[in-house]
């Protein structure tokens, strides 16, 4: 099980002119036929053999194998793995090869299973192995980086408390707090209840305000200055700015108005042409025309004759 999938554990493992078998999982090297040496590093060519002389040393050269210690007992060569190495001759191994053969909390190191831990984290710091890694991190109360140094955190001074966060306060109020107790009130403009139900401008519409007002900038106002014309006067009715020509003058209020015209007409004679008629003579009483006939004359206007 190599990285958590079934693969052949034997691909780099041996050495030049070495062999692998596998055997439970684990790989095993051994010099191909007519090379000898370390099969984890390299095998050479074996020399070759001299014909046995008759009471020589049954360990030169070693039937052992590699990895493998040969010793003459009772004339016979006894065969051992060396230290540090397991299995039984000629299949001497290390202990490891890969991280893979150990157990999860051990990793491979120069051919054995040991604690991957040792002098990886830094001071202040503890290390957990997960799937032959080691992992560091700071012991509680510290901070840093783990595999150099953890430093101790440094106590945090009590802030002290805001009452207006969160504020208490209602829509478009704002809060203070000059004796450590919230205190609301409303944002200029604003009017109402800073608490509850909030702030709201002082009018929305004109029917909010008094008739002789109307709502502008969400402000009950007089709705005249700036509207009439010059020489006009202004009214407000039902919120709306009524204007007017000052008396004695006419035009548009809105704009400007100018004063009236007085035709002076002199006073007309009502005998000038005379409505009598001949003979007779016009005298202007009240304003009107009164017709006489002339001294020597008789009859009525306008028909005065002789006697």
């Amino acid at each position: 099980c190599i990285n958590q999938k079934c693969a052949d554990p034997c691909p780099g493992v041996c050495g030049l002119n070495a062999r692998c078998l596998v055997v439970n999982h684990n790989p095993i090297c051994s010099c191909a036929v007519g090379y000898m040496g370390n099969p984890f590093t390299s095998c050479q060519v074996s020399a070759v053999e001299e014909p046995k002389v008759p009471g020589g040393n049954p360990c030169q050269p070693s039937p052992c194998g590699p990895n493998s210690i040969c010793l003459v007992k009772q004339g016979r060569p006894v065969c051992s793995c060396s230290a540090n190495y397991i299995g039984s001759p000629p299949f001497c191994r290390p202990e490891c090869v890969m991280s893979q053969e150990c157990p999860y909390d051990k990793a491979c190191i120069q051919e054995k299973c040991r604690n991957p831990c040792k002098q990886s984290c830094g001071l202040n710091a503890k290390c957990d192995v997960v799937n032959h890694t080691p992992f560091c991190s700071c012991l509680p109360g510290y901070q840093g980086d783990a595999f150099i140094g953890c430093s101790k955190i440094p106590a945090e001074r009590p802030q002290p408390t805001d009452p207006c966060s969160p504020s208490p306060c209602g829509e478009n109020a704002q809060c203070s707090s000059p004796d450590g107790v919230a205190r609301c009130t409303c944002i200029p403009p604003y009017v109402g209840n800073p608490y509850a139900g909030g702030c709201r401008p002082e009018c929305v519409i004109s029917a909010e305000c008094p008739a002789h007002l109307a709502c502008l900038v969400n402000h009950c106002r007089d709705p005249c200055p700036g509207v009439c014309g010059i020489n006009a006067e202004c009214s407000v009715v039902n919120h709306i700015a009524v204007c007017s020509c000052l008396p004695g003058f006419t035009g548009d209020p809105f704009k400007s108005c100018r004063q009236k015209v007085v035709d002076v007409t002199p006073p007309r004679n009502p005998c000038e042409p005379s409505p009598c008629g001949p003979n007779s003579q016009c005298r202007v009483l009240n304003g009107n025309a009164a017709c006489l006939c002339v001294s020597g004359y008789i009859g009525t206007p306008p028909n005065c004759r002789p006697e």
